[in-house]
């Protein structure tokens, strides 16, 4: 990569020649590779090591030396300011005082927040601040690192965050238990009829028979999302003498077994529960799931619990299942309104019971949030890889704009394979092979790596991964990576010629995605400067990967493609662009459709029920 400066190269030889079997956090990385300022060095956010390093490598032009010395002796002499918006656990405090010096100033005005920002390094707040553009703007390049103290991060404007130079990070983990006793704590207390019956006998009633209960034993609770939370809430179930089931698309079927869980389908899940205990994120792939369609299959007397997200149940057909009887009850801690309105039907409804978001509320889980966004902030400042890291680090402009449309490619590339992946077979490995003309030396693919990581997890995943945090999330999901570099004879003026992503021993809702190794696969190309589908399987396409893809398997032979393309005009979705790959003529042929619009359903079913179409997915990049 001729364009990639000296001190570029060290950064990224450092990284690519890490030996797998170290820890995530004994090397370093650009977890903070910040673009320079006129009030930092070039090589700000690398470990002092490296920078040491590269500040007197005679490889880096003189100026340039001098400046990151001259950055380095500055960095070393001051001591941070770390400004603590929202009250943090003691424990918390204590390390960052070690550390920096420590502004507690609590229940800010946006003004006055502001006009404190350009006088610190960091920002410690909780969801009650929030971290916009002009936050980041005020700070006038000083800001180097956001610690969320929890995990959503909707109140940081990321964007911003990223163009200013400033990493964010969060504190995910701390709060697992602590969610997971609540969930079980509203499981048992519903049985119960705990609250009801606390209620009842407050307002001097004694209704022993109108609050009899359910038994846990014996009875079939599917967790919905088998991460973290849903598996310690698993192990606390199968304690209680319950059948676990669960769902989730990531999650490795050997850590669902040690845990005494059944991974299932969706369907199967919601089926066959009596008790559903949901725990997936709120993304737009979660969002509603559990809707009157999905209310409509679930065993009739079933019982609903929500430590997650609010906005993964459809409330207003939540509370017609209760009505109606197909939802027994529910236990909520969590809506999509908060705090909900003081009239809701919901919160209202007598089968339901609600808690004001506690699931982390806990005196353990607040200081183990404080510690963990303590440790991930001085650990920012210094340089050292964030693995909590929740938004992207600055790649030398040179690289990134070389690559930015394989960047796309890659990311696309993932996400259209993992929706060819069959719901309850979840993904064990992933394997991704380039076809390049350059020497490996000169060929970075970490971007790229992450990028496949970004689309393949990030469509049922509350996780924003990126370069620093990509195979570290993939590892926390069982995800093995796997890359191979070929190389071909053509110009090396282009970085790629291909990148083809297989996903290993998965089942596939498409089956002609499979190639003849039985993974599934896909492949594109960079065409013109935008991202092209080039093969599915063991079919070649070439179709521009735009928003919507229409895959589909039929026969070869006239009218087939006009079929289709009268099924979407009568609906008025617009074709942008169509390709064909077949086996030989009149054989097997993948018909690969774009479309402006999202089908309806009824238009999508149209089109599985016509003759001549063997298979089909919808597919929203």
């Amino acid at each position: 990569m001729a364009s990639v400066t000296a001190a570029g190269k060290a950064f990224l030889h450092l990284s690519a020649t890490t030996p797998d079997h170290l820890p995530l956090t004994s090397f370093s990385s650009p977890a903070v590779c910040f673009r320079s300022s006129r009030s930092r060095s070039p090589f700000f956010g690398l470990d002092l090591r490296l920078r040491l390093r590269l500040a007197t490598s005679s490889k880096i032009p003189a100026p340039h030396a001098r400046s990151a010395a001259r950055g380095l002796r500055i960095e070393a002499a001051a001591r941070p300011t770390i400004l603590v918006a929202e009250k943090l656990g003691e424990a918390g405090l204590a390390l960052l005082r070690e550390f920096a010096n420590v502004d507690c100033s609590y229940n800010l005005s946006p003004q006055d927040l502001c006009s404190k920002i350009s006088l610190c390094d960091a920002l410690i707040v909780r969801s009650g601040t929030k971290v916009t553009r002009e936050v980041f703007d005020a700070s006038r390049g000083r800001l180097k690192v956001v610690g969320r103290a929890g995990v959503g991060i909707d109140n940081v404007d990321l964007h911003a965050a990223t163009e200013s130079g400033c990493l964010v990070v969060n504190a995910p983990t701390a709060n697992t238990v602590a969610a997971a006793e609540h969930g079980i704590a509203l499981l048992a207390s519903m049985a119960r009829n705990i609250a009801q019956a606390d209620a009842s006998m407050k307002a001097g009633k004694w209704q022993r028979n109108k609050y009899v209960g359910v038994s846990l034993v014996g009875k079939t609770l599917a967790v919905m999302g088998f991460g973290k939370v849903g598996s310690e809430v698993a192990r606390r179930a199968k304690g209680l003498g319950m059948h676990v089931i669960a769902h989730d698309p990531y999650a490795p079927a050997d850590r669902a077994r040690a845990i005494g869980a059944e991974l299932v389908s969706f369907d199967e899940a919601i089926t066959t529960a009596d008790f559903i205990s949901l725990h997936m994120p709120l993304t737009t792939t979660t969002e509603k799931l559990f809707n009157d369609e999905a209310f409509a299959k679930v065993k009739k007397g079933v019982r609903i619990i929500n430590v997650a997200r609010g906005g993964v149940v459809d409330e207003d057909a939540l509370v017609r299942a209760l009505d109606n009887g197909t939802v027994a009850q529910a236990a909520l801690d969590v809506f999509t309104v908060e705090p909900p309105p003081k009239d809701s039907k919901l919160v209202m409804h007598e089968n339901v019971t609600v808690t004001p978001h506690l699931g982390a509320s806990t005196v353990e889980a607040q200081e183990g949030v404080a510690v963990e966004i303590a440790e991930a902030v001085i650990g920012a400042l210094k340089g050292e890889l964030a693995a909590t890291a929740v938004n992207a680090p600055m790649v030398p402009a040179e690289v990134l704009s070389e690559l930015a449309p394989y960047v796309i490619l890659a990311e696309k590339l993932g996400r259209l394979a993992v929706q060819l992946v069959a719901g309850g077979s979840g993904i064990k490995g992933v394997k991704v092979v380039y076809t390049s003309a350059r020497d490996p030396d000169d060929l970075d693919t970490r971007i790229l790596r992450a990028m496949i990581t970004k689309g393949i997890i990030e469509p049922i995943s509350n996780v924003f991964v990126n370069i620093v945090n990509a195979d570290y999330t993939a590892k926390q999901r069982g995800l093995r990576i796997s890359e191979e570099r070929i190389h071909i004879d053509s110009s090396p003026e282009v970085p790629l010629d291909s990148i083809q992503v297989h996903l290993t021993h998965v089942e596939s809702k498409f089956a002609s995605a499979l190639s003849d190794t039985g993974d599934i696969t896909v492949e594109g190309r960079v065409k013109d400067g935008y991202p092209h589908l080039t093969l599915v399987g063991s079919f070649s396409v070439d179709v521009s990967l735009e928003q919507y893809v229409i895959l589909c398997r039929n026969v070869d032979k006239p009218g087939n493609i006009g079929r289709v393309g009268r099924i979407l005009g009568e609906q008025n979705v617009n074709i942008s662009f169509m390709s064909v790959g077949r086996i030989a003529p009149r054989k097997q042929a993948i018909m690969a459709i774009g479309v402006d619009e999202e089908p309806d359903k009824e238009t999508l079913k149209k089109i599985g029920e016509s003759p001549a179409i063997e298979e089909f997915v919808f597919l929203k990049l």
